[in-house]
C-alpha cells in the first residue's frame, strides 16, 4: 500500500511538471518513457502515446509530429524550399502536378528523404492512386524513386515513400555534393474514386555517414528464412499511436489493440544489428452476427527507420479471426543494401522498425462500425551484434542504433505511474521528499474537489 501511494504522488507532480513542456511552449514535447533522442522521428516510448481519438482533429487523424515546420513545396525545382536533415516538416500535395523541395548532400553520406501523406478522412480511393515520390540531382538525372498506393482495399489512409542517396562506389551517378530535389505527386489522381482533394504531407530527411571499413562487398550469404511458430503467450493490451511520431512502442510479445474500420494505428520495434523480426498479424470475430467479406480489410505494412517500406501484408475477413504472417526477413546487416531484393536490401540498418496497420473503412459497411479485435504477435531473434563502424554521426542522432533505454521499455511494453513520474522528476531536478510532499498536497486538493457537490 505505501508503494502503491506513493506513486500517486509522484504520478501527481508528474501531471503538475508536464506543462512545462508542453508543446507550444518553447521546448520540445517529450514522451513520458522510452524517451526522444531526436527531434520530429518518433516520440512514443511506452508511455500512452497519442491515439486516434486525440488525433480526431487532425487531417485523416493522422498524428503529426508536434514540431514539424509548415513549408510549401514549389511548383519548379528553382524555387523549391529547403529541407535539412533531422527536421520534421508539414506540407501540401494538390490534387495534380508535382511539388519540389531541396536537400543539400555531402559527397560523402548517404540521404534517406520519406514522405508520408495524409488523404482527409471519410473520402475515397482508388486502387491505383496514392503517393509517387522522386530524387534528382542538380542535372535532373534520376537518383530514386518510389511509389505506393491504396491497393485493392482502396481505403483512405496515411501512404508512405522514400527515395535514396547512395554514395557508394557501385553507383557512378548521385554521389556528388550539392543540391538535390525531391518532387512529390499523386500516383493516379484521375483514377476512379480519387480524391479530389489537397493532401496533407509528413516529410523527412535523415543522413548516414560513411563506414569506416567497406567490409563485404556482396549481400549477405543465407540466412533462416523459415517462419517461425507465431509466438505465444498471455496478450497485452497496447494501444497503437496514431503516427509514426507517435508511435507506440513495443518489443517481443503478443500485443492487443482494437481498431475500429477506417483507422490506422503505428506501433515501433527496436532492431539491433544482427537481430531478425518476425511478426504475425490476427484480426477477431467481428461479433456482429453478420455475414460477408471483405478481400482486403487489414493492410499491415513494416517500414525501416527511415520509413522506408520493407514488407507488407494483407488480410482477408469474413468477420471470424483470420491470421497472417509477414515474409520473413534477414537479420539486420549493412550488406543487406547490396541485395538485389528490396525487402532484403531495406533491413540495411538498426533501429525502430515500425508496424502500420489499417482496417478497411468496408468493414464497418459488412461487420458495423464497432471496434475488431486486433493482435500483434512480435518476435525478435538473434543476440544483437556491434554495428558496421561509422566514421561520424547520423542525422538524426542515434536514429541507426537501439538503446539500453529501448530495449527496456520494450520489453514492459508499458511504464507503469511510478516510472513515469520518476522520469518526469528526474528531467524537472525536484527532489524526492519535495515531490512527495507536493503530490500528497495535490491529492489532497482533487479528493476535496471530488468530493464537492
Amino acid at each position: 500500500m505505501a508503494r502503491g501511494r506513493a506513486g500517486v504522488a509522484l504520478l501527481t507532480t508528474a501531471l503538475l511538471l508536464a506543462p512545462a513542456a508542453a508543446p507550444g511552449s518553447g521546448q520540445p514535447a517529450h514522451a513520458a518513457a522510452g524517451g526522444t533522442r531526436f527531434s520530429g522521428w518518433h516520440k512514443a516510448a511506452s508511455g500512452a502515446p497519442k491515439t486516434f481519438g486525440a488525433a480526431l482533429g487532425t487531417p485523416g487523424g493522422y498524428a503529426f509530429a508536434d514540431d514539424a515546420q509548415r513549408v510549401e513545396g514549389a511548383a519548379s525545382t528553382g524555387a523549391a524550399p529547403t529541407l535539412t536533415a533531422g527536421r520534421s516538416y508539414r506540407s501540401t500535395l494538390p490534387a495534380s502536378g508535382p511539388v519540389h523541395y531541396g536537400v543539400q548532400l555531402d559527397g560523402t553520406s548517404n540521404a534517406y528523404v520519406s514522405v508520408t501523406a495524409v488523404p482527409p478522412a471519410g473520402g475515397t480511393a482508388a486502387v491505383s492512386d496514392g503517393l509517387k515520390v522522386s530524387l534528382r540531382d542538380g542535372d535532373g538525372r534520376s537518383c530514386d524513386l518510389d511509389t505506393a498506393t491504396f491497393g485493392a482495399g482502396r481505403s483512405p489512409r496515411p501512404v508512405s515513400a522514400w527515395a535514396a542517396r547512395e554514395t557508394s562506389p557501385r553507383r557512378s551517378l548521385c554521389r556528388e555534393a550539392g543540391t538535390y530535389y525531391v518532387s512529390v505527386e499523386r500516383a493516379d489522381p484521375d483514377g476512379r474514386g480519387a480524391s479530389p482533394e489537397p493532401w496533407e504531407l509528413e516529410l523527412a530527411v535523415a543522413s548516414e555517414p560513411p563506414v569506416k571499413e567497406e567490409g563485404a562487398t556482396g549481400a549477405p550469404g543465407t540466412w533462416n528464412s523459415a517462419t517461425p511458430d507465431p509466438l505465444t503467450g498471455e496478450e497485452q493490451r497496447r494501444p497503437g499511436g496514431a503516427g509514426f511520431a507517435e508511435a507506440a512502442l513495443i518489443g517481443e510479445g503478443v500485443w492487443r489493440d482494437d481498431i475500429r474500420p477506417g483507422r490506422t494505428v503505428f506501433y515501433r520495434v527496436p532492431v539491433d544489428w544482427g537481430q531478425q523480426l518476425h511478426v504475425t498479424a490476427e484480426l477477431g470475430g467481428s461479433g456482429s452476427g453478420r455475414s460477408g467479406f471483405v478481400p482486403s480489410a487489414l493492410d499491415l505494412d513494416l517500414y525501416n527507420p527511415v520509413r522506408g517500406h520493407v514488407a507488407d501484408l494483407g488480410i482477408g475477413y469474413d468477420g471470424s479471426q483470420k491470421t497472417e504472417s509477414l515474409t520473413p526477413l534477414p537479420p539486420v546487416a549493412h550488406a543487406n543494401r547490396q541485395a538485389p531484393n528490396s525487402k532484403v536490401s531495406a533491413v540495411r540498418f538498426a533501429g525502430s522498425y515500425y508496424l502500420v496497420a489499417h482496417l478497411s473503412a468496408e468493414v464497418a459497411e459488412e461487420f458495423g462500425d464497432e471496434p475488431v479485435p486486433f493482435v500483434l504477435r512480435v518476435r525478435v531473434g538473434g543476440s544483437a551484434q556491434d554495428g558496421p563502424g561509422y566514421q561520424g554521426d547520423s542525422v538524426p542522432a542515434g536514429i541507426f542504433t537501439v538503446t539500453d533505454e529501448d530495449r527496456e521499455a520494450a520489453a514492459e511494453g508499458t511504464a507503469d505511474g511510478d516510472g513515469i513520474a520518476m522520469r518526469a522528476l528526474a528531467v524537472g531536478g525536484i527532489g524526492t521528499g519535495s515531490a512527495l510532499l507536493l503530490g500528497l498536497g495535490v491529492w489532497t486538493v482533487v479528493a476535496r474537489r471530488r468530493a464537492t457537490p
